[in-house]
């Protein structure tokens, strides 16, 4: 058996394969709330055969969004909606997981085919967005605001009620956000974080709010249930967070019981140069794994089979995460394992086009 098509047991639950769909926004909600849309898109990569399905961005407050159209849990009206889309996961085998996020400073956003600019106002439906630091992503945006006490402690209690909420929609698998230059992210680089009290300066103050947010979710998260957390690995640019620093943190993410680090890289700057290449990012996966111990998912440009299957089997990482590759494939795992000559089973609807193996 080929190790892509090989289950993994994370805690309490076992994927079927190690092919993971990753958190991709659609920018299609109203309100925060799912809709058909969402069902589709996520329904059909659990038709195609995906071991994990992890939602996009789920703002875990409305100031949290990226844009007035992100998909929201702040509500337990969510919740319902939710619920549809996870039992039908559910039901054609694969696993449901959903990736809690707050967006800081890059909240507050046109979606991209609307513009992708920030909304500078409330009368054209902006918001306040907030930060570490009252520096905004680029110049000639609006500044955010610093995060005082209060607003920390607002921060962490909209995790913890996500986190229940998530639960209650049937979510097996949750996943914190600490990437791309949102908020936990925001906090841990020193480019964005100019703080000097318990939550800016050093490396360990940086890290704190993720590290409370771990917290709060364990609170919640039943202990059976498997935690990921999202890191953007370095941010390509001088004086930012480093590969030395993922490092660190996932020796600490580990004792504090977290089960899978994700890793992917860059988006808290404008303008860092990043080598963009088929897998640039695998080698922290790599080493994340390597020297911490902790199971990890490589993610970035990773579109053939056997790319994925050579990244498991030279133990850079535990799983692979698509992303553009399953919007333009969501049967992705079904073609893979006939490549593989794996027996995958197919839904009995699509049985009748299965290839035969050769």
């Amino acid at each position: 058996m080929s190790i892509l098509f090989s289950p993994l047991s994370i805690k309490g639950i076992q994927l079927k394969n190690r092919l993971v769909v990753s958190p991709m926004c659609q920018y299609s909600s109203v309100d925060g709330f799912a809709n058909d849309w969402h069902l589709v898109h996520l329904g059909s990569r659990a038709v195609g055969g995906a071991g994990l399905i992890i939602s996009e961005a789920t703002a875990v407050s409305p100031e949290g969004r990226i844009t007035p159209d992100d998909l929201g849990i702040w509500a337990d009206e969510h919740i319902a909606n939710l619920k549809r889309i996870t039992h039908f996961i559910q039901q054609n085998g694969s696993v449901p997981g959903i990736q809690l996020a707050h967006a800081g400073r890059k909240a507050s956003h046109r979606s991209p085919w609307k513009g992708g600019t920030a909304i500078a106002s409330t009368e054209e439906g902006g918001w306040q967005t907030v930060a570490p630091s009252a520096v905004p992503f680029e110049n000639g945006e609006p500044v955010p605001a610093e995060l005082d006490a209060a607003g920390i402690e607002k921060v962490l209690a909209d995790f913890e009620s996500a986190t229940h909420r998530a639960l209650a929609a049937g979510f097996q698998v949750v996943e914190i956000h600490a990437a791309h230059g949102y908020l936990l992210n925001e906090f841990m680089s020193p480019l964005s974080n100019q703080r000097t009290d318990a939550y800016g300066g050093s490396f360990d103050n940086r890290v704190r709010l993720l590290l409370d947010v771990v917290a709060r979710v364990q609170a919640v998260w039943p202990g059976n249930l498997p935690l990921f957390v999202r890191i953007s690995a370095t941010d390509w640019t001088e004086g930012g967070w480093t590969a030395d620093d993922s490092v660190a943190l996932g020796v600490i993410l580990k004792s504090k019981g977290v089960d899978v680090i994700d890793c992917s890289t860059g988006g808290n700057v404008p303008n860092a140069k990043i080598p963009v290449a088929p897998g640039y990012q695998v080698e922290f996966a790599e080493r994340v794994k390597k020297e911490t111990g902790i199971k990890t998912a490589a993610v970035g440009l990773i579109t053939s089979v056997e790319q994925a299957e050579a990244i498991l089997t030279d133990g850079r990482a535990d799983l692979v995460l698509l992303a553009r590759e399953f919007l333009r494939s969501p049967y992705f795992p079904l073609q893979a394992a006939h490549e593989l000559d794996e027996d995958m089973p197919w839904p009995v609807q699509y049985d009748r086009a299965k290839p035969r193996k050769r």
